[in-house]
């Protein structure tokens, strides 16, 4: 009998970003730098702010795919932080519209968001308006 995945909503992020950066042709590919200057966040168990100084680091793999690994980190409404690392690729040749990522959370153990390290987890990537991206996280059950 096949395994029923379902999801529930974990939080909704609009992340606000600063001007590429292009490091150039790299062995991987093409990369390009692009900052993470804010934002905010919210979810049923948690909210608040996109923290400055993270970043996404954006390979072009081939001429239609791109492979992508955002750090950054959260402040939540309480004063605790969270690192987040989400990860994903990116095929335009099978454009959706939104492009899937993985993230992977850190934080105090014995803290209210602990559960985040232990959970699975996924998202979904959209732009949003002007210079930054809209993602819906969701916990796997």
């Amino acid at each position: 009998m096949p395994m029923e995945i379902r999801r529930e909503k974990l939080m909704s992020l609009h992340v606000q970003l600063g001007e590429s950066q292009v490091v150039g042709d790299v062995p991987e590919g093409r990369l390009v730098i692009i900052p993470i200057v804010g934002g905010t966040f919210q979810g049923p168990r948690l909210r608040g702010s996109i923290c400055l100084g993270g970043a996404d680091w954006n390979v072009a793999t081939s001429p239609t795919a791109v492979h992508l690994l955002a750090r950054y980190w959260l402040k939540t409404d309480d004063g605790h932080v969270i690192a987040v690392e989400n990860e994903g690729f990116w095929d335009s040749a099978r454009d959706e519209g939104v492009l899937r990522t993985t993230p992977r959370f850190q934080c105090d153990k014995s803290g209210p968001y602990a559960f985040l390290t232990t959970g699975c987890y996924t998202g979904e990537l959209r732009g949003g308006e002007g210079q930054s991206v809209d993602i819906d996280l969701w916990t796997l059950k």
